[in-house]
């Protein structure tokens, strides 16, 4: 009894002190609530996490950035390491590679060799938004009624002033299956950590290279 009262205890501070913070990582009040585009791609999301940091330098010097993620291209500029434990083959770009700038709506957006989200919107140089049903593991696509979620991840770049930039990352989340809920709450935090990486390694990219094209 003592262990679940502990359980309950910790899962409770969880959801009072911590969970919020990780769902609005860097974001302001106004940036959590207002729509951003893709919000109708899942529309009746039944988790949605809006994460965010400011870039020096305007929205046109930061979006070659995103037009370039996935695995396979420009990486997503994160972990890595803690990415290939588990077979993505990630590498993250360092520089802005011309042949990876022009993404269309219908590609597809690598997470993994086997699984793949969907371009959905391209609207340079503000949003840039994926979508498609996760699989818990191995392949799968949209639509597959074993996906146990629906999401969306949009990138979209706010005008900050004179030559500066909000990136703001929202992640909507929309359950498939009876046990979704304990994993996409697991999901969740496991997004902040990598999120909350590549938004500072899109930062740093931006800020502290040379914007040199290959």
């Amino acid at each position: 009894m003592r262990t679940a009262g502990a359980v309950l205890a910790v899962g409770a501070g969880y959801a009072l002190l911590v969970r919020g913070r990780l769902l609005s990582w860097g974001a302001t009040a106004s940036e959590t609530s207002a729509p951003l585009p893709g919000d109708d791609l899942v529309a009746d999301a039944d988790l949605v996490a809006t994460r965010a940091i400011g870039i020096a330098a305007p929205p046109q010097d930061v979006w070659p950035w995103l037009a370039q993620m996935g695995q396979g291209r420009g990486g997503l500029y994160s972990y890595d390491r803690l990415e290939n434990l588990v077979g993505c083959q990630m590498t993250s770009a360092d520089e802005v590679v011309q042949r990876w700038q022009h993404p269309e709506v219908g590609d597809d957006f690598r997470l993994h060799p086997d699984v793949a989200l969907q371009v959905a919107v391209v609207d340079p140089p503000r949003a840039f938004v994926v979508r498609g049903a996760v699989p818990a593991s191995g392949q799968g696509g949209t639509g597959d009624p074993a996906m146990p979620y629906d999401f969306s991840w949009a990138f979209v770049l706010v005008p900050d002033g004179e030559d500066r930039s909000r990136l703001v990352v929202r992640e909507r989340y929309r359950y498939l299956t009876s046990g979704a809920r304990p994993l996409v709450e697991t999901v969740s935090v496991v997004s902040f950590v990598m999120t909350e990486r590549m938004l500072r390694g899109v930062r740093y990219r931006v800020e502290g290279t040379d914007r040199r094209s290959a």
